[in-house]
C-alpha cells in the first residue's frame, strides 16, 4: 500500500471536516493508527507516522501549518500570481484592486494605485478582490481597511488592544464591493470583516476560510515550527471572528476550477462548459445556471430605464456566444461581473438621489 493511500486512510479517520471530527460515530484516530501500525504491510512505522502527521496538518489547514510550507504562498512579484498585488480599471469607471499576500505595504499600494487611476479617470466605484488572499499580518489588515474610513472609529483587536481608524479627508469613500472565497484566509478575512462591520462595503462570493485568528508558533523536535491558531481575532463590537468563516452578503458559488480560470483572466471563456453557478442575495431566490451565458454589461442609460420600468437588472442575462461577449471586452467572471453590476446600480441610485 502506498503512502498516499495510508494518508487518505488516516484522513478519513480524522474526518473530512471539522464537523466530522466532532462526530462521535467517526473512527477514533488512535484505534485506526494502531490497527495500521500492527497489520499494514509494506509501510514502516516512520512512514506511517509521517503520513499521519501530514494528514492531520492537511485536514486542519489553514488553522494549523508548518511555517513556510503554505501551499498558496506564491511569488508576490509575479504579475498574476495569487500572492501579487494587481490594479486595473473596468469600463473606465471602476477601480479593481487585488490584494494577494497581506503585507505591510498593501495599504500603501492600494492608495497609490487609486490616486493614479483617479488622476486620469472619474472613478465611480471600487472592487477589492481578496479571493485567494492570505497572510497573518493583522496590523497590515487594519492599515488597509483604514483607507476606507474617514473618521476615527474602532476596527479590530488581534491581541494588542482595540485598533482604530484614523480621521482623514482623503478616505476612499466610493461604493465598494469586496470579493472573497474559501481561500480568503487570515488577515485578508479580517479586512473583509472590518469593512462589512463598518458598513462601507458589500461582500460578494463564498464563505471565507475561517482562519482569522491569533497564531502561536511552537518549535518541533525536527527544528521546524508549527503555527497553531490559538485565539480568534475580535471585531470592534467585541465579537470573535466566526471559525466557520465570513459569510458574503451576496452569495455567488462558482466551480473552483472555473473560478481559477477567471481569476487568471476575467474575460476568458473557459474551454469546457461552465459548471454550476449559484447566486443568492438578500430577499432573492437562488439562481442556478448550467452552461451559463456570459452576462451582458448594462450601461447607465439601460439601468435608468429598467429602474423606471420596475425591471430587476439582476434578471437581465444576455443570450449569444461567450466569445462575442469577450470580443466586446465584457467580464466572464461571475463574481466580478456581479460586483460591477452592483456598483453600477449603486451609481444610478446615487444619481437619482442627487437629482
Amino acid at each position: 500500500m502506498s503512502k498516499v493511500i495510508v494518508g487518505l486512510t488516516l484522513a478519513l479517520a480524522f474526518g473530512q471536516s471539522a464537523s466530522a471530527l466532532a462526530d462521535s460515530a467517526a473512527p477514533k484516530f488512535q484505534e485506526v493508527y494502531d490497527l495500521l501500525r500492527t497489520n499494514l504491510t509494506g509501510v514502516t512505522e516512520t512512514e506511517l507516522n509521517h503520513a499521519a502527521v501530514q494528514g492531520l496538518i492537511e485536514q486542519l489547514r489553514p488553522k494549523v501549518e508548518v511555517t513556510g510550507t503554505h501551499s498558496t504562498q506564491q511569488d508576490a512579484t509575479a504579475t498574476n500570481s495569487v500572492g501579487s498585488f494587481r490594479a486595473s480599471i473596468f469600463e473606465n469607471s471602476y477601480g479593481y484592486f487585488r490584494v494577494g499576500q497581506m503585507g505591510s505595504d498593501s495599504g500603501q499600494k492600494l492608495k497609490e494605485s487609486f490616486q493614479k487611476f483617479s488622476s486620469t479617470n472619474r472613478l465611480k466605484g471600487i472592487v477589492l478582490d481578496l479571493r485567494y488572499a492570505d497572510g497573518q499580518n493583522y496590523k497590515a489588515a487594519a492599515t488597509l481597511a483604514d483607507c476606507f474610513f474617514s473618521r476615527e472609529e474602532p476596527l479590530i483587536d488581534w491581541g494588542t488592544g482595540l485598533q482604530h481608524a484614523t480621521a482623514k479627508t482623503n478616505a476612499l469613500q466610493l461604493p465598494l464591493a469586496v470579493l472573497i472565497n474559501g481561500k480568503t484566509s487570515g488577515a485578508a478575512e479580517a479586512v473583509a470583516g472590518i469593512l462589512r462591520q463598518g458598513q462601507v462595503g458589500l461582500i460578494i462570493g463564498t464563505n471565507s476560510a475561517g482562519n482569522a485568528a491569533i497564531g502561536r508558533e511552537f518549535t518541533l523536535s525536527t527544528g521546524e515550527r508549527l503555527r497553531v491558531a490559538t485565539t480568534p481575532i475580535k471585531f470592534a463590537d467585541g465579537k470573535a471572528f466566526p471559525t466557520s468563516g465570513l459569510k458574503p452578503d451576496i452569495y455567488v458559488d462558482v466551480d473552483p476550477a472555473d473560478e481559477l480560470v477567471w481569476f487568471d483572466d476575467s474575460f476568458k471563456v473557459p474551454a469546457k462548459p461552465v459548471g454550476k453557478v449559484t447566486s443568492t442575495g438578500t430577499n432573492e431566490t437562488a439562481l442556478a445556471l448550467t452552461n451559463r451565458s456570459a452576462r451582458r454589461r448594462l450601461n447607465e442609460a439601460e439601468l435608468v430605464r429598467m429602474l423606471k420600468e420596475g425591471i430587476n437588472p439582476e434578471n437581465e442575462v444576455a443570450s449569444g456566444a461567450r466569445e462575442m461577449e469577450r470580443a466586446k471586452g465584457l467580464v466572464s467572471d461571475p463574481v466580478l461581473a456581479r460586483a460591477l453590476d452592483l456598483l453600477k446600480g449603486l451609481t444610478v441610485v446615487q444619481q437619482f438621489r442627487s437629482s
